[in-house]
């Protein structure tokens, strides 16, 4: 019994010991082998070779720990000194940066979108295609054959000269290869009888895989049935991925040369089959592609099959009119899935409230909108604007009441609608209401939120059986800020030379010095790109006499100082004669002396002007798109801001040293080619009242006869010192009045002046 217990015990404890002994053994044999090797002077160490500088070529002994052996060897070690090279630097390669951080890091749009139209078709259903999905979408092109000289406004229109279908397939396809095929995953070609549901094809494109090749669309069999395969019918427009596309790239030409069909969208499958090996289909990865065949004078709004509703896209289409009624049909469509899907997520969100922290204090009205702005300081308290159906107590010009009008009478009109409207959606059909008058109306821009209205309205209810009664209901409503869009702007640099034009008269030649001594500092010495040029006013007696007294010589001699000064300068200076100083004017004999696309900056001679300034002007002022009106700083009186106190060295931009002076029009930003279109435009009321050119200035002609776009802005880079502006009665009663408001509004802050008032009335009374 002892026995067995024992052989078992061994048996499970033998192999372990077996496997420590046998470790142990190994381990000394390995140590010795190693100590033997290792001597360098005895008998042990003969059969040992030693390398060069006395290092052993042999296996390395496990033991670091130096001994006396070590030091003497030590003793024959000649230390090396190794001098230092300096590393010649090479010079830098200069490196290539894209213009765009998407060409750099190889990013691509998702798609590309190509309308196949004539020029029978280009300015009826081809304009409705382009108004329909071009604000849907980013690249929309026009493939033609031929076109008419005029291309209609805001359509890219490429044309390839001729009018074979085939052809012009082969130009589309090597187009695209040629130019897009880098910047975008996905190209889809439609034709402009058909009408595109454009976000369903972003949606359909954006859940595909780019790196497949796809040829999606509807397919059909090929003409007579013979060849295999089916091709994409052209009618309901097809997708093809940019993978399909290189590949197919090097067979374009053999598909011109060798493939002959009718329809060109017969003869783009035949080649895409014939070489990609790639078939039509209109599903892939359970994604399907939907079409719908629109019936002869078919009316839209009674369409109601499930196929015509999830349609991508529609065909054919007859004509402009019934594209537009398609485009309102399926829009009626999206935006009603849009509140269904608004109404969804605000019950969730209330559900979810209920069991918060705060409970259903922490859903704030209305659901789904960030809630209030919260002052931290009573500097940061909204503002409530009072308003009536007729006036508002909150005037731009400081008024406390003026009457309510454009665009304010329009939103108050808006906003008593949409209150009735929902009033009547919660007691309908028990009660209907009908609004009697507003008895008092309260609004505010809240930064966070949108436009917040609160109304008291009088409103007559009415009952099912016919009784009626007047209440008073207040309501609250908010108008959210909408999601932000980047509007794209044409492209502008900063290389762009600028003529600064000058007007000067009689009474503005003492600033001529300080002017051209401050321009000097900041654009000659620094060689900025700009060619200053003087406007010299006289009138008519003063032109007279011009021979015997010129009143600005002493200014052309400063001029004449300063090009002497600076031998790459050159001043220009232009005089004209008028009774009545008008912008317009001035324009229209400077712009008849420079190129067309010439920059101008129309400024006064007591602006102060620098490089920081001129690029913005640059940069603000965009050719057949926009111009630019900058809002300079005016210093105050200086007998004002500062009433017996020392007068600073420089200004800075606070609100007791100056402010943005919004009454002057004086300087301003635009292309001459601007100009001369504008000033074109005026020409019919100039006619019949030549006036209008002394009533009118350059802001004013800008904004009633240009479509462009007139930015406004303050500028802190352009500053003017304080000076009262002599106000001409002979301009318009706009520019007048603008003027002497200018001028008192210069004076000072409204505190400066109280304090001014106070210090005369206790000398007064003292």
């Amino acid at each position: 019994m002892r026995f067995s217990a024992f052989v078992s015990v061994l048996r499970s404890v033998g192999p372990v010991v077996i496997g420590i002994s046998l470790g142990f053994t190994l381990s000394l044999l390995s140590v010795n082998w190693t100590d033997e090797a290792c001597y360098l002077d005895g008998k042990e160490g003969e059969g040992v070779t030693v390398g060069q500088d006395g290092l052993l070529k042999g296996a390395r002994k496990p033991n670091s720990i130096s001994t006396g052996n070590d030091v003497e060897s030590d003793e024959d070690f000649e230390p090396r000194i190794v001098p230092y090279k300096q590393v010649q630097q090479s010079a830098p390669k200069k490196v290539f940066r894209a213009k765009y951080i998407s060409t750099e890091l190889g990013t691509r749009e998702r798609l590309f979108v190509g309308v196949l139209t004539s020029k029978n078709t280009l300015n009826t259903l081809g304009v409705a295609v382009n108004r329909t999905i071009s604000h849907h979408l980013d690249s929309v092109i026009f493939f033609t054959g031929m076109h008419n000289r005029k291309v209609p406004h805001g359509m890219f229109v490429v044309s390839h000269g001729d009018e074979r279908l085939i052809w012009n397939m082969y130009q589309n396809i090597k187009h695209i290869l040629d130019h897009y095929i880098n910047e975008f995953d996905w190209f889809y070609f439609v034709q402009d009888d058909a009408y595109t549901e454009a976000d369903r094809i972003k949606t359909l494109v954006d859940h595909l895989s780019m790196d497949r090749e796809l040829y999606m669309g509807k397919p059909e069999e090929f003409i007579g049935g013979e060849m295999e395969g089916k091709y994409c019918y052209g009618g309901y427009g097809y997708i093809l991925s940019r993978t399909l596309l290189l590949r197919l790239q090097p067979y374009l030409e053999n598909c011109r040369n060798d493939i002959l069909s009718a329809r060109p969208d017969e003869w783009l499958g035949r080649c895409i089959i014939d070489y990609t090996h790639t078939n039509c289909v209109n599903e892939f990865q359970g994604l399907q592609y939907h079409h719908y065949e629109l019936g002869k004078n078919s009316d839209p709004s009674k369409e109601e099959s499930e196929q015509f509703m999830k349609a991508l896209t529609v065909h054919p289409v007859a004509d402009p009119e019934q594209m537009y009624r398609l485009h309102q049909y399926f829009t009626e469509i999206e935006l009603q899935k849009t509140y269904d899907e608004i109404a969804k997520l605000q019950a969730e969100i209330k559900n979810v409230s209920v069991v918060a922290f705060d409970g259903n204090r922490s859903s704030q009205w209305p659901v789904g909108i960030n809630p209030p702005f919260e002052p931290q300081s009573r500097f940061e308290v909204l503002k409530w604007e009072y308003f009536t159906e007729e006036e508002i107590y909150s005037c731009i010009d400081g008024s406390p009441k003026c009457e309510l009008q454009g665009i304010d009478r329009m939103d108050v009109a808006d906003v008593i609608d949409v209150a009735l409207l929902e009033l009547n959606k919660k007691y309908k059909p028990v009660l209907h209401l009908k609004k009697q008058q507003l008895i008092n109306g309260y609004r505010r821009f809240d930064p966070v939120r949108g436009m917040e209205y609160t109304l008291d309205l009088q409103l007559e209810v009415v009952n099912q059986k016919g009784h009626s009664r007047s209440i008073t209901k207040r309501v609250h409503l908010v108008r959210p800020l909408s999601r932000t869009e980047i509007i794209p702007m044409p492209y502008v640099t900063e290389a762009t030379r600028i003529h600064v034009i000058i007007p000067l008269t009689l009474q503005e030649r003492s600033s001529v010095d300080h002017f051209l001594g401050v321009y000097a500092s900041n654009a000659f010495e620094t060689s900025e790109n700009a060619i200053l040029t003087f406007l010299f006013i006289y009138d008519p007696v003063e032109a007279q006499q011009v021979n015997q007294n010129d009143i600005f010589a002493s200014v052309k001699a400063q001029i004449n100082t300063y090009e002497h000064k600076y031998p790459a300068v050159k001043i220009p200076w232009i005089s004209v004669k008028t009774e009545t100083p008008s912008q317009i004017k001035f324009m229209d004999i400077i712009s008849k002396k420079h190129p067309v696309d010439s920059l101008f900056f129309l400024a006064n001679i007591k602006t102060h002007i620098n490089s920081e300034f001129l690029n913005r002007c640059r940069m603000n002022s965009i050719n057949n798109w926009q111009v630019f009106f900058p809002v300079h700083f005016q210093d105050f009186n200086p007998d004002v801001a500062y009433h017996n106190q020392p007068l600073p060295a420089t200004v800075d931009l606070v609100k007791d040293a100056g402010h943005f002076d919004r009454r002057s029009f004086e300087e301003a930003c635009f292309y001459n080619s601007d100009y001369m279109a504008t000033r074109t435009q005026m020409v019919a009321d100039v006619q019949e009242n030549e006036e209008i050119l002394d009533t009118l200035d350059i802001f004013d002609m800008f904004l009633t006869y240009s479509a462009l776009h007139v930015f406004r802005a303050v500028e802190p880079a352009l500053h003017q010192p304080y000076s009262y502006q002599a106000c001409n009665p002979r301009l318009s009663e706009d520019i007048y009045h603008r003027c002497v408001q200018s001028n008192l509004e210069g004076l000072g802050s409204c505190s400066q002046l109280a304090m001014l008032l106070f210090e005369q009335e206790q000398g007064n009374s003292t």
